[in-house]
């Protein structure tokens, strides 16, 4: 039994091709620069993707699929479980695109594509708004006029639930402990970037809201900011929506300000004496620090922080420093497990400290396929 799931991008295509029972990937991928002469729409992307399948002996029509699945955004207030796509789900999911107008059309486009070359099997949306649809109230309320909140649908949302369920799971795992007896902060560090604070198995807050904008630095986001700046920009710079919104979305974060968003990249800068990545550096793990504050405070007793995505698995001065100094808390990292260089969940905490740190490697793949299986 097998998954193919696709999560689609407006100019990238990742699929894999999941055991769901094993967690065996058979293959994965990614199609990129969707939309030039040489990859002009999602339905050569996913073409490629299928050639590139065959090409290592992998046909579709033998490999036991049950099932597509899709990773879709943002699923709004009426999506939360993993749902069967037909027609009129796609005309939903297109009313909520301007929630996320950057990731849900270009889902939608993958999912069309989709549905017409595998027309025989069932596509399932798993929805990366799910994990977090029961906030509190306190947490998901914005201090905003009601009427128009109620009107529009604003609310906070929260995003990378997938991860975020699927790492504090693991971590549970990990520890040999019930899911619902520990409480956890996780910390999915990628070029987006998120955090969690999860209370005997049930989300109770999370940095992003309304969008992927909100909360921690990031790649090319700017996380929080003063609305104030939004309409400053506006009427005294005279810059309008769009320009804002491409601003804050893909020129800010750690390449706004350090002029790179690859850490790696940023870091050989920083030791090359660049004084705006340094600056970079720092907003970014002052936001961090400052989220995992909070949520100490909003859990009231932590268990365990988990540290997964791209940043967060594979850069040790980010955990490092995202940390320290918080011994007086109950945190102390081992800095020799800290730097140790492992593909596999793992302790990088001392014996002493009080709360338990972890790296988790995450696997929305995996995630989405068990999900598409469980419901097929």
């Amino acid at each position: 039994m097998t998954v193919l799931v696709i999560n689609s991008g407006s100019s990238s295509l990742k699929y894999a091709v999941v055991k769901p029972d094993t967690g065996e990937f058979l293959a994965d991928g990614i199609i990129e620069q969707i939309g030039s002469a040489q990859m002009p729409d999602h339905d050569a992307a996913l073409r490629t993707a299928y050639d590139a399948l065959a090409d290592q002996g992998l046909h579709l029509d033998t490999l036991g699929l049950v099932a597509v699945g899709h990773r879709v955004v943002h699923g709004g207030r009426t999506f939360y479980r993993p749902t069967l796509i037909d027609d009129g789900l796609i005309g939903k999911l297109e009313e909520l695109s301007p929630l996320a107008p950057l990731h849900n059309p270009p889902a939608i486009l993958g999912i069309e594509v989709a549905r017409k070359l595998l027309p025989d099997l069932p596509h399932v949306a798993v929805f990366d708004t799910a994990f977090f649809h029961n906030l509190p109230d306190a947490a998901a309320t914005y201090a905003i006029d009601r009427a128009a909140a109620e009107r529009w649908d604003i609310r906070r949302y929260g995003f990378h639930g997938t991860s975020h369920q699927y790492v504090s799971q693991q971590a549970a795992a990990f520890l040999d402990s019930s899911y619902e007896s520990l409480n956890q902060i996780v910390l999915h560090l990628g070029n987006g970037a998120s955090a969690s604070a999860i209370a005997g198995g049930r989300p109770v807050d999370t940095s992003m809201g309304m969008t992927p904008m909100e909360g921690l630095v990031m790649g090319t986001r700017s996380g929080d900011i003063d609305p104030g700046i939004i309409l400053f920009l506006r009427r005294t710079a005279g810059m309008d929506v769009d320009d804002i919104d491409t601003m804050l979305n893909r020129e800010s974060g750690v390449r706004g300000l350090g002029g790179e968003n690859d850490f790696r990249k940023l870091r050989a800068c920083i030791e090359s004496g660049d004084e705006n990545a340094r600056l970079a550096y720092d907003v970014y793990i002052h936001r961090l620090r400052k989220y995992v504050g909070a949520y100490l405070a909003v859990l009231g007793r932590t268990d365990v922080i988990s540290f997964t995505a791209g940043v967060g698995e594979n850069d040790a001065a980010v955990r490092r420093d995202a940390l320290a100094g918080l011994t007086a808390l109950g945190i102390e990292i081992d800095e020799t497990l800290n730097t140790s260089s492992s593909r596999e969940a793992r302790r990088i905490s001392t014996p002493d400290s009080a709360v338990t740190v972890l790296v988790v490697p995450t696997n929305e793949e995996l995630a989405i396929a068990q999900a598409c299986a469980d419901m097929v």
